[in-house]
């Protein structure tokens, strides 16, 4: 007897059926399966949450101190240090603070602002970075004197003759 067939559509009312080999993933296979790593839901990573950095706002300018000093950078020596022409004449050990690292970058030249330890005077640490115009309208209130150069990397009075990086090949048959 047969059976009506579960298929209507079927040719004959024969239902075919084919095996099919269920194989079950490798452990290895199911470990990937489950330890996906999450969607991403947000709208970028963390250069957008840093934000464009446009800096077009004005900032106030900031005048220093008792226990501060104005100082220009001389070489950077890496590790968030830098070494600093302080505008009394002392050259400074200068350390800058954590606030400022990876945000603020400083460069040969710039302009800063220390805060100066009472138990080392050859050390400081950097408080802030003034920018290029910032540091022009310092100039130009008196606060820095007129041997600073700003937005060069020349620092102070370290005038050189034109002629200092060149040499005659006259001269050397010389010596």
């Amino acid at each position: 007897s047969t059976r009506p067939s579960p298929f209507p559509d079927a040719p004959d009312g024969r239902v075919t059926v084919f095996r099919t080999r269920i194989r079950r993933a490798s452990r290895s296979r199911r470990l990937r399966l489950q330890t996906r790593m999450p969607k991403n839901k947000g709208k970028g990573g963390k250069n957008r949450r840093r934000g464009k950095g446009d800096g077009d706002e004005k900032r106030e300018l900031v005048f220093k101190e008792d226990g501060q000093e104005y100082a220009q950078v001389l070489r950077m020596l890496g590790n968030g240090r830098l070494e600093a022409q302080c505008i009394d004449g002392v050259k400074r050990l200068c350390h800058i603070r954590g606030k400022m690292r990876k945000k603020v970058w400083v460069n040969n030249g710039d302009i800063i602002l220390l805060g100066l330890r009472d138990f080392q005077d050859e050390k400081a640490d950097v408080i802030l970075k003034y920018l290029a115009d910032e540091a022009r309208s310092l100039k130009a209130y008196g606060e820095l004197p007129d041997s600073i150069r700003v937005n060069e990397t020349d620092t102070f009075d370290e005038e050189k003759d034109e002629n200092d990086d060149f040499f005659d090949f006259d001269d050397v048959d010389q010596i």
